[in-house]
């Protein structure tokens, strides 16, 4: 046998190992958010019940293997040859394509990930062995329409129902305990956990048996004929139990549920997505044995069809073991989990805050229809009804901060839990992404967590989502076919190429992804004492005065050597810049202002001047590196000696400024702050000077129309420049010697107490 296959069984593996790494960075976001999201208990303690629950759920898993196998295509039709490369296809893309979400923090499905990277490869193999063989044939002789159309059916009707579930049992759920539950839940408690309790052992071991290495089928065929009794067993014995923790021990049985629920989740989904790690490796090695006993008999593996893999599989306990480990270890220490785990915890929240997702056109236009329906109901709705069930729904403050309570918590892991597992007795590899992401987007809808100040950026980031989901399917189809496609064609040079693509994309997205978590950092942190907000102002005007600087340097230089890479960067910088003051501006402001304990509405005043000053002052760098870049790109005529020399005097008096205020900052003394406003104001005169200047080569005609429009675009921007930055750097005065005062009246404060208590 041709060593090739081995070594394709061994980049399997390593595409596999992967795989599991990033895939669970994916997937954490289905089991993890509910606990996470309501702080039932310290993230290490989260972690251990849903690494133990993977561990459990890898040994239910054993079923869904087939789906790899034999779910898409007729294994039949394929060669070993062309089989294995068909595997190599979609494990190539699977890596690449999921990293790729986890890096931006978007939830994905793997299961839609795999069918689609199934379908495409086992097209593109299909396609190219009937145009290379002489035995002719059609497409529909190697793909299995039937099996796929029912596997992606149920994937895509899982989104619906698992929102109208979820929407459902947490709006009756919060009717019966509202958000003040302590005292409803005290007689109602026991039973709700026993119901929740049983479901999740009905769903997730019951019918999670079927898939298991680890029963017989006798026992099977004995819980099959006496469910009704098991169930009525497992309903007393949980509800006894919960009453015995609630009211003897004193045990918060609501965080019981939820971590059990945890468990229970993260249990259902090892035993479904499984197969989306590792069952292709595994898949392609069963064939490799196949072929090896076919070898050892002298048979050809160019003629060797791969029907065995039609047949019934059982997994090897100890891949499974170590499958589930590595997923317990990736769990623990992938990063990216966290960042797609924030996304879903974000768009469920209760309240308001920091938004990651912008309107749109059609959130708005939901809302504002789903506000005209709401007031068309409630005028047939009796009045007292209306006041029973809104008192049901006043909110409370919820503790540790958390994004919502543990109702919500207990109704997303149970309904989710339910879903997932009855899709796995069944052999239907729903997605756990729709199942758990939609549960909890309908569960948040239905307990109003979607207010009037947040709704279309709540509804937009769904749809973002669900609209990522569907472009996975097509991704995931077009890059497999075209993965395939170029390892049949490539043969071994291929295999060489796509492997070092994805090990370059890899390590790209990783420090793609650590440069956007800081950023999204910085972004997200809230100013708490007057220190802070003190230290971060003036790092902020420091570094936005050096970045107005170096970006208006890249401009010139750019035009005067017509360096598109120069005013690449400084447009790159630009934008850098002015999203990060238009995100203080829009969400850091505010919480910081209610943060800060201190009376001081000067030093306040001024920290809201200069994050605005800010702002303005980034917008009009935003347009000129744009602008500049824009007419660079477009290979438009070059400026003229006397045009650059024109943008250097203002660049030069600019520099002068901020040198000027930057000595007057470190002594502290702004006696001759006038000077600073003189050079402003020697700029502000400069510009009808330059303009007419301008105006003047337009009407000897040496400038070309884009050449005079860019110009005299960049003197306008360049006076607002100025202005801005005058204003910044007079608010820092002010603010620099308002925060001196009020350190002073601090420690005057302080000398006063320290003496009055000496006297007593």
């Amino acid at each position: 046998m041709d060593s090739i296959y081995l070594i394709i069984v061994i980049v399997l593996l390593g595409l596999a190992v992967l795989d599991l790494i990033v895939g669970v960075s994916n997937d954490a976001v289905n089991f993890l958010n509910s606990s996470i999201g309501s702080k039932v208990a310290p993230i290490r303690i989260i972690f251990a019940v849903a690494a133990l629950g993977i561990l459990l759920g890898t040994m239910f898993s054993s079923g869904m293997m087939e789906v790899a196998r034999s779910g898409v295509f007729y294994p039949e039709k394929f060669t070993f040859p062309s089989i294995m490369m068909l595997f190599l296809a979609v494990m190539l893309t699977d890596v690449i394509l999921l990293d790729l979400f986890n890096t931006f923090g978007l939830p994905t499905s793997t299961t839609v990930s795999l069918v689609f990277e199934l379908l495409g490869a086992s097209v593109a193999v299909a396609l190219y062995t009937i145009w290379t063989t002489e035995s002719g044939g059609n497409l529909g002789e190697f793909i299995n329409s039937g099996k796929a159309l029912a596997i992606i059916t149920g994937i895509f009707t899982s989104i619906a129902i698992a929102f109208l579930v979820g929407s459902i049992i947490m709006y009756i759920s919060r009717i019966i305990f509202s958000f003040n539950y302590k005292k409803p839940f005290k007689y109602l408690g026991a039973l709700w956990g026993g119901i929740a309790l049983t479901a999740i052992t009905y769903f997730a071991v019951f019918k999670g048996l079927k898939g298991s290495v680890l029963v017989s089928s006798e026992l099977l065929a004995y819980l099959e004929g006496n469910m009704g009794m098991a169930l009525l067993y497992t309903l007393g014995t949980w509800t006894i139990l919960m009453a015995i923790l609630q009211h003897i021990f004193r045990v918060k049985i609501l965080k019981v549920i939820v971590l059990s629920g945890t468990a229970a989740l993260a249990m259902a989904f090892a035993g479904n997505d499984l197969v989306n790690f590792i069952g292709v490796f595994m898949a392609g090695f069963d064939s490799f044995h196949i072929a090896q006993e076919v070898v050892a008999s002298g048979g050809d593996l160019n003629t060797l069809y791969m029907g065995k893999l039609s047949e019934p599989v059982v997994a090897n306990i100890y891949w499974l073991l170590g499958a589930g480990t590595l997923m317990t270890l990736s769990l623990f220490l992938s990063k990216k989990s966290r960042t797609v785990s924030n996304t879903e915890v974000n768009l469920a929240r209760k309240g308001e805050g920091i938004e990651r997702f912008s309107s749109s056109p059609l959130s708005r236009s939901i809302v504002r229809g789903s506000l005209t329906l709401s007031k068309s109901i409630s005028t047939i709705i009796p009045e007292s009804m209306k006041k029973f069930i809104d008192k049901r729904f006043e909110p409370v403050e919820l503790e540790n901060k958390a994004s919502f309570d543990l109702i919500r918590a207990s109704v997303n892991l149970t309904v989710s839990a339910m879903l997932i597992s009855l899709g796995t007795s069944l052999k239907l590899p729903l997605s756990t992404t729709f199942v758990t992401f939609m549960v909890a987007m309908g569960s948040s809808l239905a307990d109003r967590a979607w207010g009037r100040e947040s709704a279309v950026y709540r509804i937009n980031g769904v749809l973002t989502v669900v609209a990522g989901w569907f472009l996975t399917a097509l991704v995931a189809f077009s890059a497999a076919l075209a993965v395939g496609l170029f390892l049949m064609w490539g043969g071994k040079i291929a295999i060489v190429i796509m492997i070092a693509i994805v090990v370059i994309m890899l390590l790209k997205s990783s420090k793609l992804h650590t440069k956007r978590k800081s950023k999204e950092e910085q972004q997200q942190q809230v100013l708490s004492t007057k220190d802070q907000l003190i230290t971060s102002c003036n790092n902020d005007v420091h570094m936005v005065l050096d970045r107005t600087l170096w970006i208006l340097k890249k401009v010139i230089d750019g035009l005067n050597d017509e360096n598109r890479k120069s005013a690449r960067k400084a447009m790159n910088e630009a934008i850098e810049l002015y999203e990060k003051f238009k995100d203080k501006r829009d969400y850091e402001v505010v919480p910081t202002i209610e943060s800060i304990q201190m009376n001081a509405l000067d030093l306040e005043q001024e920290y809201v001047q200069l994050v605005d000053y800010s702002y303005e002052l980034t917008k009009s760098l935003k347009a000129i590196s744009e602008s500049t870049f824009n007419y660079i790109n477009n290979n438009h005529s070059a400026f003229s000696k006397e045009q650059i020399d024109d943008l250097k005097v203002f660049y030069n008096t600019l520099t002068d400024v901020f040198n000027c205020y930057n000595e007057m900052e470190k002594t502290g003394d702004y006696s001759k702050f006038n000077k600073v406003t003189n050079l402003r104001d020697f700029i502000l005169e400069l510009n009808p000077k330059l303009t007419k200047r301008q105006i003047k080569r337009v009407k000897e005609g040496v400038s070309s129309t884009r050449n005079s429009i860019l110009f005299l675009n960049l003197v306008n921007e360049s006076k607002i420049v100025t202005l801005q930055s005058g204003n910044l750097i007079k608010s820092h005065r002010n603010f620099r010697e308002q925060s001196s005062k009020h350190s002073m009246t601090m420690i005057g404060a302080k000398e006063l107490i320290n003496n009055a208590t000496l006297n007593l």
